[in-house]
């Protein structure tokens, strides 16, 4: 938990040192639209990747499979999604790993990792 808050207050704090660089070296406007472009590509990418991951879903529901790696998928689609609509160079580089298949792995690896410890712990009940 101690991590997480220090991430909320670091990441901002060097987004904003970043794109005040930017701004200084490659001029305002240009920084500007680069937001904008980020921010309209991370819309796009999470409503594609988003459509075929509840079509992932839904084969496997239909072939009565659980769909978990499905779940895990859709965690990091919403969380990449969210980071790319949000300013910022290390929002967008975290955004954009987080929403491409081949590099979501390790993230999808962590999240299993931390829902694991969770359930050992007892800290999310497992209702049967």
């Amino acid at each position: 938990m101690r991590i997480l808050i220090l991430l909320i207050i670091l990441i901002p704090a060097a987004d904003i040192g970043i794109l005040l660089f930017s701004g200084k070296m490659i001029g305002v406007l240009p920084t500007v639209i680069f937001i904008f472009l980020t921010g309209f590509i991370g819309a796009y990418l999470a409503k594609k990747q988003g459509l075929k991951t509840i079509q992932d879903a839904r084969e496997k529901l239909s072939r009565g499979q659980i769909p978990g790696e499905s779940v895990l998928d859709g965690i990091c689609i919403l969380i990449g999604g969210t980071l790319l609509i949000t300013p910022g160079f290390i929002t967008d580089l975290l955004g954009l790993l987080l929403l491409l298949p081949f590099t979501r792995k390790p993230f999808k690896w962590f999240i299993r990792g931390y829902f694991y410890k969770r359930i050992k712990n007892g800290k999310i009940k497992i209702i049967k």
